[in-house]
């Protein structure tokens, strides 16, 4: 994951697309309400089993890299964000049976 927020970082540096946390804030927010749109798209609002689209694996793409730029601003570890939740979680599990 490391890896992934150097690769990002990278490149928003040389091409000069830092933004406020506000806008990064933004852009993450538009990015999941358009894979919510492909999502909507796929299943005929509901009406039907979801179909394969190259356009959700695009805006996922978009979402993610979002959230990576949102992490960066603010210096979390991706990685370790995702270690912690997933700890969160299991102890959840063995506690409730439930996630959430």
């Amino acid at each position: 994951m490391n890896d992934l927020q150097n690769k990002v970082r990278e490149f928003v540096n040389k091409y000069n697309l830092e933004h406020s946390v506000e806008i990064s804030t933004l852009d993450l927010v538009t990015e999941i309400g358009e894979v919510a749109k492909e999502i909507i798209k796929s299943t005929n609002y509901g009406k039907e089993e979801p179909k394969e689209r190259e356009e959700l694996k695009g805006e996922i793409g978009d979402a993610f890299y979002s959230l990576i730029v949102l992490a960066n601003k603010h210096n979390i570890n991706l990685e370790e964000a995702l270690d912690a939740v997933l700890q969160k979680y299991e102890a959840r599990l063995k506690d409730k049976g439930s996630a959430e």
